[in-house]
Formats: structure tokens, C-alpha cells, sequence
């Protein structure tokens, strides 16, 4: 998984996996869900991320199985 944030468009991008992108669908007007051939997601992109998240306070857990 990879998590990028785009200060110059303030757009974040989640990617679940890496593969190819056989289609985007529109969630809402600022969310755009990638999907593979298979109908599996691939990853999400959020416009106007610091508006609908808390980027300067992102942390990441790993919590094991």
C-alpha cells in the first residue's frame, strides 16, 4: 500500500495495490474509486484532502493478525 499527498492540488492518493486500472468511478464529486478488471479496488483519490482529512496528523498503525 502506498499513500501519496499532493500538496501542489491538495489531492491524496491511497493505492491498495499496484496494478492496472481498468476503470474509475465517481464516489462523489471529490472521491474517485480506481478499480482492476476484476472489480477489485486498486486505489481512491480524495480532492480537496486537507478540507476531508486531517493530513498533518496522519499516523499509521500495523496491527498484527
Amino acid at each position: 500500500m502506498k499513500i501519496q499527498y499532493f500538496q501542489e492540488t491538495d489531492t491524496l492518493y491511497i493505492e491498495f495495490r499496484t496494478t492496472e486500472v481498468a476503470e474509475t468511478k465517481d464516489l462523489d464529486e471529490n472521491t474517485l474509486l480506481d478499480l482492476d478488471k476484476a472489480g477489485h479496488i486498486c486505489g481512491i483519490t480524495i480532492e480537496h484532502a486537507s478540507e476531508r482529512a486531517d493530513i498533518p496528523h496522519f499516523s499509521f498503525e500495523q496491527v498484527a493478525a
